[in-house]
């Protein structure tokens, strides 16, 4: 490592994300002398990411999300599989719990399917709980959803979510800030936080507790001046202690996707078939394949294909809606066994 280089990277490793954010757009002449000495590196890491069909956007270029342009502390790039171009119409973020109850997760999984398939992008951070059911139920929803990571994507946390990451990417993304070899280090996550709202229109809540790393995303939101939004919940075992204290501050209250797009504007006239969020999802479109799963044994998504008749990209929202109502489960492996 040179002396150039290595200087370089202590100047840029020790920028605040606000201090980066300010000396770029000014075009500090130290921070561009920084930068020429880190750009024979820079080239090399984007070069191995695009061999492994990681992308790269810049601040400065096309096709970076423009509602990250407003913060200040905006992410120099961000690395990405998938396509970006989803963000650029109407996008909310639904996070919550990371335990987060069986109410919660199928109130986040309808909540996401019923505004995907309005076409609002959902963005969330793929982590255990509400995040992973809120991709599935956009997904289920036919629609786009963003996964914000704190790690890079090649080292994808939690690791048992690597092929709800690749069920993402077809439609929507997988991003993070940090490069694709980069650990999920425990501060990689309040920084991503800014990102989930700083792309997004509105943050919603679902079962927070007090001290629950979603409301890092809510003072982002605020601070952001983003919409904040809050299920609520029961008022038993303190799970949603930090979300009602949302409600009292002010917080719309979220009973469906209806109250998320009449706060926002959003609205357009409904013809009755959006459901409200009451914890069922049902299972009329799969009932057949439900049928033909017989209890106690456990199904590869192929096997399932070649049994329905339908196509794997198909199966896979029916088998998500399934899952969100309860009918069958999601095992090892990413095979299902039936839960009835």
């Amino acid at each position: 490592m040179s002396d150039d280089f290595a200087a370089a990277l202590s100047f840029a490793e020790g920028l605040s994300r606000v201090g980066l954010t300010e000396r770029l757009r000014s075009s500090d002449p130290v921070l561009l002398e920084c930068a020429a000495a880190l750009a024979p590196h820079a080239r090399e890491v984007r070069a191995s990411a695009a061999a492994r069909g990681i992308q790269f956007v810049a601040w400065d270029a096309p096709g970076y999300p423009p509602s990250l342009l407003n913060l200040t502390d905006a992410p120099p790039g961000l690395w990405y599989r998938g396509t970006l171009a989803c963000l650029g119409g109407k996008v909310v973020a639904i996070v919550g719990s990371r335990s987060g109850s069986n109410v919660a997760l199928e109130t986040a999984g309808q909540l996401a399917c019923d505004l995907a398939a309005r076409g609002i992008a959902v963005v969330s951070g793929l982590a255990r709980g509400v995040d992973s059911a809120a991709h599935r139920g956009a997904l289920a929803g036919n629609g786009s959803t963003v996964a914000v990571l704190g790690s890079g994507l090649e080292r994808l946390y939690p690791a048992e979510h690597k092929q709800l990451a690749r069920a993402i990417e077809q439609g929507g993304a997988v991003v993070s800030e940090f490069p694709p070899d980069a650990p999920p280090l425990k501060f990689h996550f309040p920084l991503r936080n800014r990102i989930i709202s700083g792309l997004s229109r509105a943050v919603i809540v679902i079962e927070a507790s007090e001290k629950s790393g979603s409301l890092i995303t809510v003072s982002c939101a605020l601070e952001q001046g983003k919409d904040v939004m809050a299920v609520p919940g029961s008022v038993l075992g303190g799970r949603n202690r930090g979300g009602h204290a949302l409600i009292r501050d002010g917080a719309k209250i979220v009973e469906s996707a209806d109250d998320i797009v009449e706060e926002l504007g959003w609205a357009e006239p409904s013809d009755g078939q959006v459901s409200v969020v009451s914890g069922v999802v049902s299972a009329t479109s799969g009932d057949l394949l439900v049928e033909k799963m017989r209890p106690g044994l456990v199904y590869e998504i192929n096997e399932l294909a070649a049994d329905s008749g339908v196509s794997a990209a198909e199966l896979l929202s029916i088998l998500t809606r399934l899952e969100l109502g309860g009918f069958i489960r999601r095992v090892s492996g990413g095979r299902f066994v039936r839960a009835l």
